[in-house]
């Protein structure tokens, strides 16, 4: 077992916790998901031992070969960018989509998930920060979208994602964290058939403690546990 690793995730479960007990949250409710895009097989399985139980991957024909090769009892997150003509290959693959942020997305997620007689949870990836460069539908249309989204029958809305913008200061990331929380609890009160807004996914190694600060229940992190991508 790579040592380095099994340290990695120890020191990251203590600084969820901290981070939870500064705002009187349970750690036990905040869920540690490994990021392996471009990490090997080998080094997963680490992770695995070390009790890592959530994968999260980029992209689909490598989370195809990972999911192939490791057989453990692990739930699996596709957390990209997910063209519209991949959605036939994912449902197969994955338990949660993080990405949904389009209605020809999901009406073609359910579609191949009713054909694999499969049910698959997901979340709407919104953008708000509103950088052209992110993909997430704007914030102001995430309602709407949801709504549209709720009747299909092989899906169901289980909460919200979102990416902070990139900056060298943690704290730069919390309005964008909050307002999602903000837009999380704006939905839930519509008490929409169908719908759970049970997750907010937002928090990577820069800045995932101010996720937990602002209500992150699962947080993504590749670096911190992996080392810088080779």
């Amino acid at each position: 077992m790579d040592a380095l690793i099994v340290e990695n995730i120890v020191k990251i479960k203590q600084r969820i916790a901290v981070a939870a007990a500064r705002c009187g949250r349970d750690p036990h409710l905040i869920k540690l998901m490994a990021v392996t895009k471009t990490v090997s097989t080998d080094r997963i399985f680490n992770a695995v031992e070390a009790g890592i139980t959530m994968l999260g991957e980029n992209y689909v024909q490598e989370a195809k070969e990972k999911i192939t090769a490791i057989a453990e009892p692990i739930e699996w997150h596709f957390i990209g960018h997910l063209q519209t003509n991949k959605a036939k290959y994912a449902v197969y693959l994955f338990d949660y989509i993080h990405s949904v942020d389009r209605w020809e997305l999901a009406k073609e997620l359910d579609k191949h998930a009713g054909l694999a007689n499969h049910h698959l949870n997901i979340l709407i990836e919104v953008n708000v920060s509103g950088e052209q460069t992110k993909n997430g539908i704007p914030a102001a249309e995430a309602l709407s979208l949801i709504k549209q989204i709720a009747p299909l029958p092989n899906l169901t809305i289980r909460g919200l994602m979102t990416m902070a913008p990139y900056s060298d200061n943690p704290e730069n990331s919390r309005p964008f964290f909050k307002a999602l929380r903000k837009l999380k609890n704006e939905i839930a009160v519509q008490s929409i058939p169908r719908v759970q807004m049970d997750e907010l996914s937002m928090g990577m190694t820069d800045d995932f403690e101010i996720a937990i600060e602002e209500g992150a229940t699962i947080v993504r992190i590749g670096r911190a546990i992996f080392g810088d991508r080779q």
